[in-house]
């Protein structure tokens, strides 16, 4: 799994659409959960579920609340998944890597 972190609203819109699949880990620097998610999706990069899987980390103190809300996420952490552009679900809340995994296969296979 290959892991970016996108520092501008443009650079997220750019790499969404060089990538075909993209898991986007929305977060904050100070949410246990986000730290807790974390963990989870270093177990799935690590594994086969991840392989041609983008992991696009966007941090909210560094894009901004604006943006966060002009996407419509309401909390942190929330994984969103993309397929050729096209946002195919979001998950809210910590998120387990079996569960992870299973939306993966789901959504971007």
């Amino acid at each position: 799994m290959q892991i970016i972190d996108a520092t501008t609203p443009e650079q997220f819109r750019q790499l969404l659409a060089e990538h075909p699949r993209v898991l986007v880990d929305f977060h904050k620097d100070q949410c246990p959960g986000c730290r807790m998610l974390a963990q989870s999706l270093q177990r799935v990069a690590g594994g086969a579920a991840g392989q041609g899987t983008t992991l696009l980390r966007v941090q909210l103190e560094v894009l901004g609340e604006a943006f966060f809300r002009e996407l419509g996420l309401r909390q942190t952490p929330t994984l969103a998944l993309f397929r050729d552009g096209d946002e195919r679900t979001r998950l809210p809340g910590f998120q387990s890597p079996q569960q992870i995994e299973a939306a993966i296969a789901r959504f971007l296979a």
